[in-house]
């Protein structure tokens, strides 16, 4: 059985002499060719063979002449690579095809060598497009491979930064990753996905990244704060914002949490006093699950308490302090806090 031929040239020209000629020589030059005696049977042999990526057409033919078969093929195949033939009164209209995207033009009367040399020069044109789209493709994925593996090692970085911060106050240890557990599933609850699951997760691990600017001795007070150093304390959500900025720049989202987390629906949190819903709904998880987990994990300044009490003093407080449906999801998404945090 033989192999079917590849066709690599379609010759389009109402004039049979000129068009089984200029085959002959593209043939003598090592292509297979198909033959069309107008654009609208060039379509048609398109329509049947698919893209080839070559076509030689005239501009003047009867039914559908060049410049209409290379608008309607080139949207079709945008890879094909078009010569138009031209008289050497058509010169403009030639120039014109090259705007719409033909790669070369040849004037008649045709030369034998000419129409070799620009054959291989519009098959090499295409060729180089062709390689050039691949390897910007290519390109972008590698980019963006490494923008992902350049945004891990950062987080990476910074999560080290967390359990430096965690060595530093004793009492906190485990506690942002508990956070964000219960942050991701407190939002799984409310019809978090993809990216919104992502940045409430990375948002709980590093909302008190801040405090890595906080004094030890403010960070492991046995007793109550003063004014002075209590503001000392607020300052780590700024803090925490700017150390994050340079690196989560496109993930504002993450940036927010760890602005906002200790803002109240009332108005009367930190460090911008914001109301209801001009507090981002991941901030409001954060806070309610960092006051959950705060409340049953044991502090210099106090003992932990009970998660059944824990959950009693955040019901307690939703309207006042936290968003009442943030704390609904809560108790929902953990209908038996006693276990807490064990199963987490």
């Amino acid at each position: 059985m033989t192999a079917p031929v590849t066709v690599h040239c379609l010759v389009v020209d109402d004039d049979a002499q000129v068009r089984h000629s200029l085959a002959r020589v593209i043939q003598a030059h090592g292509l297979a060719t198909l033959e069309a005696s107008s654009g609208a049977e060039a379509l048609a042999i398109l329509e049947r063979e698919g893209e080839i990526p070559l076509a030689i057409s005239d501009i003047h033919m009867p039914e559908m002449d060049g410049v209409t078969f290379l608008r309607q093929a080139l949207e079709r195949y945008p890879d094909m690579a078009i010569v138009m033939l031209t008289g050497v009164a058509e010169v403009a209209t030639a120039v014109e095809c090259l705007k719409l995207g033909a790669l070369d033009y040849i004037s008649k009367p045709v030369l034998i060598d000419e129409v070799r040399a620009r054959v291989d020069k519009a098959l090499e044109k295409r060729e180089l497009v062709l390689q050039n789209r691949f390897y910007q493709q290519h390109l972008e994925s590698r980019v963006r491979d490494l923008d992902r593996r350049n945004k891990q090692s950062v987080i990476n970085g910074v999560q080290m930064l967390v359990h430096a911060l965690e060595a530093k106050d004793a009492y906190t240890s485990g506690h942002s990753t508990r956070v964000s557990r219960y942050a991701v599933k407190t939002a799984v609850h409310l019809g978090f996905t993809g990216d919104r699951l992502e940045h409430i997760r990375l948002g709980g691990e590093l909302h008190d990244i801040g405090k890595i600017g906080t004094r030890e001795d403010i960070l492991n007070k046995p007793g109550p704060l003063t004014p002075d150093e209590f503001e000392h304390i607020k300052g780590h959500t700024a803090l925490g914002e700017r150390i994050l900025a340079p690196s989560l720049g496109e993930s504002p989202m993450v940036l927010r949490v760890v602005r906002s987390h200790h803002e109240r629906i009332d108005g009367g949190g930190f460090p911008d006093g914001l109301v209801g819903q001009a507090i981002p709904q991941e901030a409001r998880i954060v806070a309610v699950v960092d006051a959950f987990d705060a409340m049953t994990t044991n502090r210099a300044y106090r003992p932990s308490r009970t998660p059944g009490d824990a959950k009693d003093e955040l019901q307690r407080c939703a309207g006042t302090h936290f968003d009442p449906e943030v704390v609904d999801a809560f108790v929902h998404a953990f209908p038996d806090v006693s276990i807490l945090p064990s199963s987490i």
